[in-house]
């Protein structure tokens, strides 16, 4: 995350990392077959660039945007922007969250508002498939924080000792005589309520610390159980073989030329047929977004290797602060199928030329000069229903769709019921008024179509002339 307005004078440290004698021979990847990772992290500032995206990778170095790169999730609570998002997967698979810090710079809060009176609330969304994700929740985690000014940059482990997970993120508060960012932690199974927050890691002096995130060893790898890595003027390492007990600090990166003026927000990928780890950093002062630097014991800060060049690719975004996940095959193979590269488009009116579909708070109509943009934007997903048919999907919010009830149309959020689906699903045919074009059966009411009415959108059944055209579309760019 990027915080502290002194942090901002060390932009121009970061000239040359790549130019180190220190350097990465690529590794071999991964075979063809293997599922691979997905990234969860956001792409920059402004209301579209701090939502949640998802990003894919075969071997963990190689990396290519879902969805077209566009949004997967988009917060609507609170401030209505993430950043820092963190996946978490159930012990069991069967439950997964993202947490994400509660902040939207430039959509009407400044750095300095976020540092003194930010949102003491986390962003919070559930699923148990990976693809069909919940509404998004607030969870109060700073409330009770005595003069707690934020809630930043969360992280969620699972702690085996008292069954359930470790959660924790960065607090501004004032102790001590000190104001600073410290982390704290609280205990949860669910990620609705949590018990009292505690401070759990904190700098001497006035040294602030606010991203960490702590790694899992597999037994015979370095000397401790978990390893940890956080921001704190420099990326630092510290070890401890019990999540809530003694750690040991290791060293920091200053050796091969990282500081915390130049990088920040440390992710951790463990790749999965080796004993080999990326630890990804978040080139926030140059605005490069994340690179990998790697070791096989992450313990060991003697070991770590910057990337030789054209070892590693990002895609087309830019990917900041966020979290890895190592995938099974049946994981991969949902997360692939539902975010495709898949076209955007608009729905053109037939006898209203200038108007095109549109999204409006969470109505349906045709309109002409659609403001913002995106609002007339879909893409044409597979039917949520059934292969041979299509959903519509919006692209400024992702995982709402056009719906019918009672024959009238919204834009609502897909809650995984096959009500919803069949609600959201529809047969295009070839256009009622001219076959050059389309016309939208319904699936579940198939005597009836998608037509607009006083500039509305309805679903009705067609009989007239007027209806063949006002039922009419065309999908164009």
């Amino acid at each position: 995350m990027s915080v502290l307005l002194s942090r901002l004078a060390a932009i121009v440290v970061a000239v040359g990392l790549l130019l180190t004698s220190q350097t990465l021979v690529t590794p071999q990847r991964a075979a063809a077959a293997d599922p691979g990772y997905l990234m969860a992290h956001f792409i920059g500032e402004g209301a579209t660039g701090q939502q949640i995206y998802f990003s894919h990778s075969a071997d963990g170095l190689n990396w290519s945007d879902l969805n077209g790169g566009g949004m997967t999730l988009r917060s609507t609570v609170g401030t209505k922007g993430v950043r820092d998002p963190s996946l978490v997967r159930s012990p069991d698979g069967d439950k997964y969250w993202i947490i994400a810090t509660d902040l939207c710079i430039g959509c009407g809060q400044t750095w300095g508002d976020a540092i003194s009176n930010g949102s003491r609330n986390l962003v919070v969304w559930e699923s148990s498939d990976l693809v069909t994700w919940s509404a998004p929740w607030l969870l109060d985690v700073a409330g009770e924080i005595p003069d707690g000014r934020n809630a930043w940059a969360p992280e969620a482990i699972w702690n085996p000792e008292t069954n359930d997970y470790v959660l924790y993120w960065a607090t501004n508060t004032p102790l001590n005589g000190v104001t600073k960012h410290r982390i704290h932690y609280a205990r949860t199974t669910d990620f609705r309520s949590i018990t009292t927050p505690q401070v759990y890691i904190e700098r001497p002096g006035t040294q602030e610390i606010i991203d960490t995130q702590i790694v899992e060893m597999p037994s015979g790898v370095g000397d401790y159980r978990y390893v940890r890595a956080s921001g704190d003027g420099q990326i630092t390492f510290e070890g401890s073989n019990s999540i809530l007990g003694t750690w040991t600090s290791l060293g920091n990166l200053s050796g091969i030329g990282l500081t915390g003026s130049q990088v920040e927000g440390p992710m951790w990928m463990k790749f999965r047929d080796r004993d080999e780890w990326a630890l990804y950093l978040d080139q926030y002062a140059s605005g490069n977004g994340y690179m990998p630097v790697t070791t096989t014991d992450p313990s060991a800060v003697g070991t770590y290797q910057l990337p030789a060049s054209g070892s590693y690719s990002m895609d087309g975004t830019t990917k900041r602060h966020g979290s890895i996940l190592t995938l099974t095959a049946a994981e991969e193979t949902r997360l692939l199928a539902r975010w495709p590269d898949t076209a955007i488009n608009r729905l053109q009116s037939y006898n209203y030329q200038s108007r095109y579909v549109r999204h409006a708070s969470f109505d349906v109509r045709i309109d002409p000069s659609v403001s913002p943009a995106e609002d007339a934007q879909f893409r044409l997903r597979t039917g949520l229903a059934g292969s041979g048919t299509v959903s519509f999907e919006s692209v400024n919010y992702p995982g709402y769709f056009l719906r019918h009830s009672a024959y009238d149309f919204q834009l609502a959020y897909n809650d995984g019921t096959a009500a919803f689906a069949e609600d959201a699903t529809f047969r295009q045919v070839a256009g009622l008024a001219d076959a050059t074009w389309s016309s939208f059966q319904s699936y579940n009411h198939p005597d009836r179509y998608i037509r607009h009415s006083a500039y509305l959108l309805k679903l009705d059944p067609i009989t007239t002339t007027l209806g063949r055209s006002d039922a009419t579309f065309q999908v164009t760019s």
